[in-house]
């Protein structure tokens, strides 16, 4: 009971909505089970268990099926409630990302082909020694593409994705560790079904059993290979593989890491079609057995000049613009350092750069298709007028933005910064020279 007393504590000075509901609800599960627990030793339940049943003293039984023998049939109760969890939280989303849509990382995408799409499309090509990549890491500084990258593997391969509600496929494990809570995204996806992807809380994978969440790990590799071929996409690889022998590590996080390891070797053995792809911002925190079991390390790196110049135009689409190829260009030369995220919120940005034009213009005038767009106070037919007298007047329906120009980019440069430092880059450049390759 001082573990409840603990959390009632935590209870009484946690701020945050979110973290109450959720301590709300452990609190309230523990509780009901050491009731459950209390009342079996009253009934006159088991006295203190030897070493090989403590687990099981800890546990109610399942009950026998009636006339299903001793042995019974089918699969084990608790393995069934296993899967179950993690079958349970399947939606149904179709990604659709195409090799074009990532910019650049040729190297990586032809490693990709060759490990997902070749075997698939054309399993001829792969006879005697001559066997696919098993095992990818993806690592590099944030916002370069790894998630994308995965979600484009998904696509071109027509696989099975399992993903989360904010649009990547992701399942939340969740392990204490020490006084936080660290995550991370596993997903799994398997060809050559109809794409399906699917959301796992943290309440899924965590288990208040002892034992459990390294079950759920080994349900998950036993799911993929019941839908080979398929993929498992562990995103986020270092909150759940750091280095052994830390001073905040605890049992549950070993025993996880263990089991990870474990079906990671039959993966690269045993497992022919099953991919583990994973992703990561600091290689260098993975453990060196997890880092061992990756046949192909794979740094994604800022994008070039040709990269940043093709996320522009994919990220403004087809919104009104009048920039030229020339101005792609120096788009391109003027972002160096920039992350694929950083010119994407760029970009956002930028798409708003019109509608601020059009809420503090005082003139106005009229295109030949009826439409009031802002202008300057010398454009032939302009009216003195502003969009929220149009609006009173019946004309909100009729209000243009102007088309994006080269100056709101100018605009939007001059005061962002990209976000990845040098030491950053400085730290996976050391690791490509050291255990990686150039993506």
């Amino acid at each position: 009971m001082n573990a409840l007393e603990y959390f009632k504590t935590h209870l009484k000075y946690e701020k945050n909505p979110k973290i109450r509901e959720a301590i709300t609800q452990k609190f309230t599960e523990y509780l009901r089970r050491a009731e459950e627990i209390r009342a079996v030793l009253d009934e006159g339940g088991p006295g203190p268990a030897s070493n090989g049943d403590a687990a099981v003293a800890t546990r109610p039984k399942s009950k026998p099926k009636s006339g299903g023998g001793e042995g019974g049939d089918g699969e084990d109760p608790e393995q069934a409630k296993l899967r179950a969890g993690l079958n349970s939280a399947i939606i149904r989303e179709k990604p659709n990302v195409k090799w074009n849509d990532v910019a650049g990382l040729e190297s990586a995408k032809q490693a990709l082909q060759e490990a997902v799409i070749l075997p698939v499309k054309f399993p001829q090509f792969f006879t005697g020694k001559r066997r696919p990549w098993r095992a990818f890491l993806l690592y590099g500084p944030p916002g370069t593409g790894k998630s994308y990258l995965a979600k484009a593997v998904a696509t071109e391969a027509d696989s099975t994705f399992f993903s989360s509600k904010d649009g990547l496929l992701r399942m939340h494990h969740w392990v204490l560790m020490a006084d936080r809570w660290q995550y991370s995204h596993i997903v799994v996806c398997s060809n050559p079904f109809p794409t399906f992807s699917a959301s796992v809380s943290s309440s899924d994978l965590v288990s208040k059993w002892m034992g459990e969440s390294e079950k759920l790990v080994s349900n998950l590799f036993e799911m993929a290979r019941d839908s080979a071929p398929s993929i498992i996409f562990i995103d986020e690889i270092d909150s759940l593989c750091g280095q052994r022998g830390e001073g905040n590590e605890s049992e549950a996080s070993r025993r996880i890491k263990t089991e990870l390891l474990v079906q990671m070797q039959g993966v690269g053995h045993n497992d022919q079609k099953v991919l583990v792809l994973a992703a990561t911002n600091t290689p260098y925190a993975l453990d060196q057995a997890i880092r061992r079991r990756f046949d192909k390390r794979i740094y994604i790196p800022l994008p070039d000049v040709k990269a940043r110049q093709h996320m522009f135009k994919v990220h403004l689409g087809d919104t009104p613009h009048n920039l030229t190829e020339s101005d792609f260009e120096n788009l391109a030369r003027r972002t160096e350092g920039f992350s694929g995220s950083d010119i994407s919120v760029c970009v956002k940005d930028v798409l708003f750069e019109p509608v601020r034009k059009t809420q503090d213009a005082m003139f106005f005038f009229k295109t030949p298709n009826n439409m009031w767009m802002p202008c300057g106070p010398k454009q032939p037919g302009a009216v003195q007028i502003t969009m929220q007298e149009l609006a009173a007047k019946g004309l909100a329906a009729q209000i243009l933005p102007p088309p994006i120009s080269r100056s709101d980019f100018d605009k939007v440069l001059a005061r962002q910064r990209p976000t990845v430092s040098k030491a950053d880059l400085e730290v996976h450049e050391r690791f490509t020279k050291e255990f990686g390759e150039e993506g």
